[in-house]
């Protein structure tokens, strides 16, 4: 007999099973199918029994992502003892059911109702599109279909014109079969909601919004629809310009931190469709339009494939060998240490390279440039994450997977947006919602998780920017008073002093949600509920964002996070923890990787003795024992004149951090800037060395995503330049003198695991066997670790830091009235590099600025304005966005847009932890002007000047799309 819980007898396909068994009983049942006996989970459906016993019945409506829906009738069945030919997919097994899944009756009745199917269906078989990729082609010939009787009509809606308003797929409904597949992953999957059936009977059909095109709907072109289409009602256009792909790679997408897997689907050398991977464990084969569709700036006209560099920034540029980019950087590298000292140079590590390519920078700048000043890019988002969690808990890591949040019973999400910056996972969190959880929500802004889904409670705590410390105090003054701990897991997880002088602490009436009511903006009930609804929860797990973690407190912040978790029980299991939702695909990988100036691999610190002896052994160089440079440390020193040379890869400072103009000062006084990246950025202005960066399809590697799960990255096809990232680090080594020699990142790999002690059993051998790996994985837990902290915390007991609330620098005043915060939108990432180059930017070509409408009446401001915004740093111009989503008093834009210059008004003030910047608050005033800022102006000319100068250099063959 077939067992389902028995490895080695598995046939599951990721690519074709139905329902998944962690949400099936342990309870077996034993049927015969086809004369084949087999054991499966209570309430499998008869359709999956029979695909894990190796036979496939014929099916439309049904999806291995949706639930059974019976609508098509083709995978009827015979079951002994019943009457009638039942939908094997709405169908569950039962002890000692007899099924038959193929006869002369079944196949008769198969092939009259694809009769009834391809009759009212148009003739065009050899033209269409999906000619080769069509399930109902498939399944014509799975049921022997080879003659219509009722002719070939095609009446299906023929007089309907197709949709072609979205820019990446089209809508044909004359091909549409009315099986509801679209509409339903939009509704399960998505949750969007944005698809409807229209009309009954002869006259239904699939409609998007209220009868609207597509993009002027709600649809949020994430592709489930797309996916789940079985003709080409609903079709990819680059499928339809360039046919149906050939083969395919798995790898792992480079946008946001949920690390989605994605078959990149080729013909021949050429990338014609990304397609989420069903056995894909952060995404389980869903996606959103970054990664699904928005890939062609891999190959867009401003890539650069050639290695660039000039003597001077006022000088043009010369397009050279690499051998000649590289021996020129590693001569003003040393010229630069030869004249100002070992501590003149550092480098910037990225969030956007791969685990391997990080850690041989930061290994590049400690062994060959002899120093710890390397920093990363995440230090201007979760380096605070690091900090508190390491201090309470002792990981500076999420605590679950993404799918322990369907065992959540009250989600508390703060100062995070999941549905545009995380979509994702915000798609499984909302089937969570619909299923009855409570969601608590704290931001100054109404997200659209807020749209209340069905069957769930939502609160919204709408809090002023900068008090999320006085919030999270007063809502554990309220666990504490009312006696709602967990005493049972404080008293064996957590240290006893540490709590009982942080219970001392938060007990004290100023913490109490009355007392910081003033402070906070969120009324005391409010407040009282919330907690009462997190504490008593059965799981009440919480997930945070940026806007915990870019305040001049958020190290304080995660660390009161910890505390609640702690003092409630609410970690060591599913459905629980502290999640930190990372923003680029690896922040979490580029700390692992080291990239701090205090900290090896693994966060291990430089100043332990016995952790540089290891290094130093698989090294064969001493290491600097003190700390080196943070990213504004660098900054000031290179003002100052101490600081002359940085090697960054794959980030744009001069965009991403603040005080873009204190930035820009501190880039233009470096003797040397090497800039390694795929497009001409902001950074790059400045820089006297360009080298071509590699997009994430171009190289070798993995990526650890929010959850620490370590995913491949595959090369889909050949760098444009001819070297991956980590090649181009390792020949600069070489050039300066220190060797490096690895001939493939999967020894880079192994060298991580000699030396990170969370990393000792992971490999690429094991990686392909088993997919992914949740770091830790090690002898102790040899495949991972999904759920952190079960038994122990890593520094024994659980420690309750102390969290005085202390108000940020950065207040409003008569001058400055408003607070500026700051965020993403669903269609573009980060500093927008990519995905501006994209036809994404359809649905955003501008950053904006949201403004609630009392205080756009109270300046005479209407919609579309221009906006002067001025802070007491900087001056840029947006347009005017009236929305009711802000509290009064706070304004809100994106900085996905280099000429909006959002970062031109942030200021200096940061984490008194880690120097994380203070984004999401600054003082601002807003009125109307009518043209654009001094430093836009600025701006603007000298990015006509660059782009001018590489248009006039450039092979125009070479920038041509592939």
């Amino acid at each position: 007999m077939l067992n389902y819980f028995d490895p080695s007898q598995h046939r599951i396909n990721p690519e074709r099973d139905y329902g998944t068994p962690a949400m099936l009983s342990e309870k077996h049942v034993a049927l015969t199918i086809d004369g084949m006996e087999i054991s499966v989970p209570e309430g499998t459906s008869v359709m999956r029994a029979a695909a894990l016993a190796g036979i496939t019945i014929p099916k439309l409506c049904a999806s291995d992502n949706l639930e059974a829906f019976g609508s098509c009738r083709l995978c009827a069945v015979e079951i002994e003892g019943r009457r009638g030919y039942p939908a094997s997919c709405t169908t569950p097994v039962a002890e000692g059911m007899d099924v038959t899944t193929q006869n002369g009756k079944l196949a008769k009745l198969r092939r009259n109702i694809m009769e009834l199917y391809i009759s009212d269906h148009p003739l065009d078989c050899l033209t269409c599109p999906a000619n080769g990729d069509c399930e109902l082609q498939d399944m014509a010939g799975a049921v022997g279909l080879r003659d219509v009787r009722y002719g070939f009509d095609g009446k299906n809606h023929l007089d309907a014109e197709t949709d072609a308003s979205n820019p990446y797929f089209s809508f044909d409904p004359s091909k549409c079969i009315v099986c509801s597949r679209c509409v339903r992953a939009c509704e399960e999957v998505q949750g969007t909601f944005a698809l409807t059936i229209d009309g009954r009977g002869f006259d239904s059909k699939v409609a998007a919004g209220q009868d609207e095109e597509f993009m002027d709907s709600e649809c949020v072109s994430c592709g489930a629809c797309v996916q789940a289409c079985p003709t080409s009602t609903l079709m990819e256009k680059s499928v339809i310009d360039q046919g149906v792909p050939e083969h395919s790679v798995v790898t792992t997408c480079a946008y946001c931190g949920v690390g989605c897997s994605f078959k990149a689907e080729m013909k021949g050398d050429q990338l014609v469709r990304m397609v989420p991977y069903k056995g894909g464990d952060a995404n389980h084969g869903h996606s959103c339009v970054k990664g699904r569709f928005a890939f062609g700036y891999a190959t867009h006209k401003d890539r650069i494939r050639e290695p660039m560099i000039r003597d001077s920034i006022d000088q043009p540029w010369r397009t050279v060998s690499w051998e000649e980019a590289i021996g020129f950087a590693a001569k003003r590298l040393k010229e630069t240490q030869a004249k100002y000292g070992r501590e003149s140079i550092g480098g910037i590590t990225s969030s956007r390279c791969t685990n391997e390519e990080t850690y041989l920078l930061q290994k590049l700048i400690r062994a060959a440039f002899g120093n710890n000043n390397t920093d990363t890019c995440a230090r201007v988002c979760h380096s605070p994450t690091g900090y508190g969690l390491k201090t309470t808990i002792g990981e500076s890591a999420g605590t679950q997977t993404f799918d322990s949040v369907m065992k959540a019973d009250t989600i508390l999400v703060i100062g995070a947006n999941p549905t545009d910056a995380h979509p994702v996972f915000a798609s499984q969190m909302r089937r969570r919602l619909r299923q009855g959880a409570t969601l608590i929500v704290a931001d100054p802004r109404r997200i659209d998780l807020l749209k209340t889904p069905h069957g769930s409670t939502s609160m919204h705590l709408a809090l002023k920017p900068g008090t999320n410390v006085a919030l999270i105090n007063s809502l554990a003054h309220v666990v504490v008073t009312e006696g709602l701990e967990d005493k049972g897991f404080i008293e064996r997880r957590c240290e006893t002093e540490a709590y009982e002088a942080w219970r001392n602490f938060i007990s004290e009436e100023r913490n109490s949600p009355e007392a910081l009511e003033t402070e906070t903006g969120v009324p005391a009930a409010q407040v009282r509920e919330a907690a009462r609804a997190y504490a008593t929860a059965g799981n009440g797990a919480i997930y945070y964002g940026l806007g915990v973690t870019e305040h001049s407190q958020g190290s304080t912040m995660v660390q009161g996070i910890a505390n609640l978790a702690m003092a409630t029980g609410n970690l060591g299991r599913e459905g629980v923890g502290v999640n930190p939702l990372r923003g680029q695909n690896n922040v979490q990988g580029s700390c692992d990787m080291g990239s701090f100036p205090h900290e090896l691999p693994g966060y291990q610190h430089v100043s332990d003795p016995s952790v540089r002896e290891r290094f130093e052994d698989i090294w064969k160089v001493k290491i600097d024992d003190e700390p080196g440079l943070r990213i504004p440390n660098m900054f000031d020193a290179a003002i100052a004149g101490t600081f002359k040379a940085m090697y960054v890869q794959g980030e744009d400072i001069a965009q991403s951090d603040p005080n873009t103009q204190h930035v820009e000062s501190a880039l233009t006084s470096l003797d040397c800037l090497i800039v390694q990246d795929i497009f001409l950025n902001e950074t790059a202005k400045y820089a006297h060395v360009l080298l071509p960066g590699s997009t994430f399809l171009e190289k070798n590697g993995t990526f650890t995503n929010a959850e620490r799960r370590i995913n491949r990255v595959r090369k889909v096809m050949p760098p444009v330049a001819g070297k991956e990232d980590w090649e181009v680090t390792q020949d600069l080594a070489n050039a300066l003198g220190y060797p490096m020699n690895y001939s493939h990142p999967s020894e880079i790999m192994d060298e991580i695991a000699q030396l990170t002690p969370t990393f000792t059993g992971v490999s690429y051998a094991k990686l392909e066997e088993r997919g992914s790996i949740q770091w830790p994985c090690n002898d102790t837990h040899p495949d991972g670790t999904p759920t952190m902290h079960e038994v122990d915390f890593p520094i024994g007991k659980g420690h309750f830091a102390i969290t005085d609330y202390v108000a940020t620098e950065e207040r409003t005043n008569r001058r400055y009235p408003l607070l500026l915060t700051t965020g993403r939108i669903l269609s573009q990432y980060n500093v927008g590099a990519q995905t501006r180059r994209t036809e994404n930017s359809q649905w955003h070509h501008e950053d904006v600025l949201e403004i609630h409408p009392s205080d756009a009446e109270l300046r005479g401001i209407k919609e579309g304005d221009w906006l002067g915004i001025t802070s007491r740093v900087g001056q840029t111009v947006l347009r005017c966005k009236i929305s009711g989503r802000m509290l009064p008093g706070v304004v809100y834009t994106t900085f996905h847009h280099p000429g909006s210059g959002a970062n031109v008004i942030t200021t200096d003030n940061s984490d008194w932890a880690t120097n994380c910047p203070e984004y999401k608050v600054t003082a601002v005033q807003v009125e109307k002007v009518t043209q654009p800022s001094a430093w836009q102006k600025h701006f603007h000319h000298f990015d006509e000047l660059q782009q001018a100068y590489l248009e006039q250099t450039s092979d125009e063959s070479n920038f041509a799309l592939k």
